[in-house]
């Protein structure tokens, strides 16, 4: 296969094929859209060997290490996934077309607000590859052109996989257009192309989605950094805690839904810090804490917390641990430092849970449960564009739904207006 990237097409010719295959995209049937993707996932598995090798160029070029490099790898399993991602999203309902209301006016006229393709989304993210199929499959399932603008250290299996995907007999051309991620230029002419792209969604650390909101012109979909938290309350069962606080914190630490800090009631850190410090620091996680966090930890090594440690992001195995007086002041703590994405409450306490998930203000809250579940796919959404971090359009892990608009489509008889 030859590159999909042309140097000699600039990006703005690119936005413009996208934009003329937008409307081509919107009249494709449901089941010419399930088609398409069926016939992208049987693809990738058919060029599984050819993904793997332009991710080992990647791998060996990029120089990137820890939790970047966990994004940017893909694997025999990871690709298996891409293409059940891909088939899931095909099962799913149709979300176009859908009547959201309809009502008759007394004169006559029938209203209703149906839901319809976004039309272009451009989407700025950086390191993982599997992004790519899983996007397309979302824009394409509801009828929207994408561009795509990855990360330079993911270029090579970006090639591919677009070359892949746009191999699909009956896509439009044009639907999927990926950028040069080589140049920084790419980026500014994306978030500047009022007219040709309707929707700009940034992925990646917080200087990318900062840049993207203070820069672009085009509306922005805003998906979070995730300085998450878990608080464990004075009820909360200890063996329930336990597999909740390591399991999101150890699974996947890369990730924006691992726990980066944990909150403990002080009236259970004495029997709670020492037990989950231990367990902590046998898997290799590194440990922050505040005083009494480090005092209670014992012969555990627990670095002093600093202020800044509140309000990162690690993205790796470390973990700061602080105690507090009850609810309303992880509450407080939360609201304060948290990125907004996804925190959790362990406790068998109704009351208290049901005041922690009513006041978080954050996109997503867990009773009982890891902060891991704050995904499209453990939603049931299939794949998914992110986790949106804002309150308008679009909050939480989204998906289908969120990428179409709507419009009225009112029908009458003759009426005319007096």
């Amino acid at each position: 296969m030859g590159t999909i990237v042309n140097p000699n097409i600039s990006t703005r010719e690119k936005l413009a094929r996208a934009r003329a295959a937008a409307p081509q995209l919107a009249e494709l049937s449901s089941e010419q859209k399930n088609g398409l993707l069926l016939a992208m996932a049987n693809a990738i598995e058919n060029h599984a060997a050819e993904i793997l090798t332009a991710n080992r160029k990647d791998l060996d070029s990029s120089g990137v290490e820890g939790a970047t490099r966990d994004r940017l790898l893909l694997t025999p399993e990871r690709i298996r996934a891409v293409s059940a991602g891909l088939r899931e999203v095909a099962t799913l309902p149709d979300p176009v077309g859908e009547i959201i209301r309809e009502w008759r006016r007394p004169n006559g006229l029938l209203i209703r607000q149906v839901r319809v393709p976004l039309g272009v989304i451009g989407i700025i993210y950086e390191s993982r590859p599997n992004v790519t199929a899983d996007t397309v499959a979302l824009a394409i399932k509801t009828g929207n052109a994408i561009v795509l603008r990855g990360g330079k250290e993911a270029l090579h299996s970006n090639r591919q996989l677009v070359e892949i995907l746009s191999s699909a007999s009956g896509l439009p051309e044009g639907a999927i257009q990926l950028l040069d991620s080589t140049t920084r230029d790419s980026v500014q002419e994306l978030i500047e192309a009022r007219g040709l792209v309707d929707v700009i969604i940034p992925r990646g650390g917080a200087g990318l989605i900062n840049f993207v909101v203070e820069n672009s012109i085009v509306p922005v979909i805003e998906t979070g950094a995730g300085n998450c938290h878990i608080f464990v309350d004075e009820t909360a069962d200890f063996e329930m805690a336990d597999r909740i606080v390591i399991n999101a914190k150890t699974q996947r630490s890369s990730v924006c839904n691992a726990a980066e800090k944990l909150l403990v009631h002080e009236k259970i850190a004495a029997r709670y810090v020492p037990r989950i410090a231990k367990k902590m620091s046998e898997a290799g996680v590194e440990l922050r804490g505040d005083e009494e966090s480090i005092r209670l930890a014992g012969s555990v090594k627990v670095q002093p917390a600093s202020a800044e440690d509140w309000g990162e992001e690690y993205l790796r195995l470390c973990l700061a641990m602080r105690v507090l007086p009850g609810v309303e002041e992880a509450i407080a703590h939360i609201n304060r430092y948290s990125t907004k994405n996804t925190e959790a409450i362990v406790t068998e306490n109704e009351a208290n849970a049901r005041r922690f998930l009513r006041a978080v203000d954050s996109a997503t809250v867990f009773w009982n449960a890891s902060t891991r579940f704050s995904d499209g796919g453990e939603f049931g959404f299939g794949a998914e564009m992110g986790i949106s971090t804002q309150k308008l359009h679009c909050r939480g892990p989204f998906a289908l739904r969120e990428l179409t608009s709507s419009k009225y489509e009112v029908i009458g008889k003759g009426q005319v207006r007096g």
